[in-house]
């Protein structure tokens, strides 16, 4: 979409405005596969013209224009070549007319990226499907970074997203605004989809930076909007809530350089208070209501941290309880990666260590960089330095974040000096 000459602040505009207008483009036209060409043609159009002539006075309205324009010449040319019916032609010329002014033509606003998303849940699909094609369409995120949220291999989840297209196309059902009885079936994907983009940017599982900002403000603000719209229901304030406590933390995350601190070492005056009393607010109000869900305890695990005011006074038991609960009601690895976290906080790393034997056989953990990391950890609690430097390794090779490769091999480094009797803050 963009080149590396491109301005910043035009390409976090392009990216902020793309769903808005492909939501807007694909409820009109009901096909999401032109849809979605045209509008990449439209952005790779700003990409070329805004940096020189500068940003329009309404950049949705003219990308939108443009992605029309586009589609339009597209359908036209398809039509000439199938020598469609006249019903057909007189169809396409009305929806060619554009001469209307933008303020009346188009209203792209923040609902129809909301919209995208349930649009995006289509019947067609599968929920997995589903949930793929709308972190490319909503998200934005490339499919190297869908892939390792799955924890699938690239080139399956570009196959996933090129049928995910093909489906809805064939089954004939327009890509549209769903019901209010369609909405509420396709809610726990949506969900999950949130989830998912929020993840992404607060540890972006790709490349140099350790933050995607851009992606977990969309995701908080859309959930927002979500909640606004659904203010009753437990699991969407329970992610809100989840996104809000986590979100917190994000300014003692890293360091001067930009390096990883984890949890435990963090400064947690740097913490967002009022993100935690508004997420606290949430989670306990949506757990009073007496039906329990995945998020809400997500949410509550991550009180628990938020709350204990140095890392001495978690409390773990609490929190190995949750997960627990967690446990029987998902079938997730990384929940059972972080039941065995929480385990040897409580019960000592050898029976962290234990349970996690149980996840060598799960095909969506094997080689994860994740499983390695944990493991060195709870080595290194155990006592066990040189098992714990070879996992930090393994776990630095197979990860494809550079601040989370750079954190563990200094991980390994600093365990390495200890064990030479060297004093590791005179390392390099």
């Amino acid at each position: 979409m963009t080149s590396q000459s491109l301005d910043p602040a035009v390409g976090h505009l392009l990216r902020e405005l793309a769903p808005q207008v492909l939501g807007a483009v694909a409820r009109r036209h009901g096909d999401f596969a032109d849809a979605e060409d045209a509008v990449q043609e439209a952005l790779i159009a700003a990409a070329t013209q805004w940096p020189a002539e500068g940003i329009p006075n309404n950049p949705r309205g003219w990308l939108y224009q443009v992605a029309l324009r586009r589609l339009t010449d597209h359908l036209r040319s398809e039509m000439a070549r199938r020598r469609r019916e006249d019903a057909v032609a007189t169809e396409l010329s009305a929806e060619g007319t554009v001469a209307l002014p933008l303020d009346e033509e188009i209203r792209v606003d923040q609902d129809d990226t909301l919209l995208l998303l349930f649009m995006c849940c289509h019947p067609a699909l599968t929920p997995s499907s589903a949930i793929a094609l709308t972190l490319r369409a909503v998200g934005g995120l490339t499919t190297a970074e869908i892939a390792n949220a799955f924890l699938v291999p690239e080139a399956t989840m570009a196959q996933r997203i090129s049928r995910a297209k093909q489906s809805i196309k064939a089954s004939k059902v327009p890509f549209g605004m769903p019901t209010d009885e369609e909405r509420a079936e396709r809610l726990s994907a949506v969900l999950h989809i949130l989830y998912l983009i929020f993840n992404e940017g607060y540890t972006s599982s790709v490349g140099a930076e350790l933050h995607r900002a851009d992606l977990s403000n969309e995701a908080i603000r859309l959930t927002r909007a979500l909640h606004a719209l659904l203010p009753s229901d437990g699991e969407v304030a329970g992610l809100l809530a989840l996104m809000l406590l986590t979100d917190a933390r994000r300014a003692a995350r890293s360091g001067a350089n930009a390096e990883l601190i984890p949890l435990d070492e963090q400064d947690r005056t740097l913490w967002d208070r009022r993100m935690i009393a508004e997420g606290i607010a949430l989670v306990s109000d949506a757990l009073s209501r007496g039906s329990i869900g995945a998020y809400q305890l997500q949410a509550a695990v991550a009180a628990l941290h938020d709350e204990a005011a140095r890392v001495e006074e978690t409390d773990w038991p609490q929190i190995l309880a949750l997960y627990g609960l967690l446990k029987r009601m998902s079938d997730n690895p990384m929940v059972a990666l972080n039941h065995a976290i929480a385990t040897a906080m409580v019960h000592g790393p050898a029976a962290g260590l234990e349970l996690l034997q149980a996840l060598d056989g799960d095909p969506r953990m094997s080689g994860h960089y994740r499983l390695d990391a944990v493991r060195g950890h709870l080595f290194q609690m155990a006592g066990d330095h040189e098992r714990a430097i070879a996992h930090y390794r393994a776990a630095a090779e197979r990860t494809t974040s550079t601040p989370e490769r750079n954190y563990l091999v200094t991980k390994a480094a600093r365990l390495g000096a200890e064990q030479r009797g060297e004093n590791p803050t005179h390392e390099g």
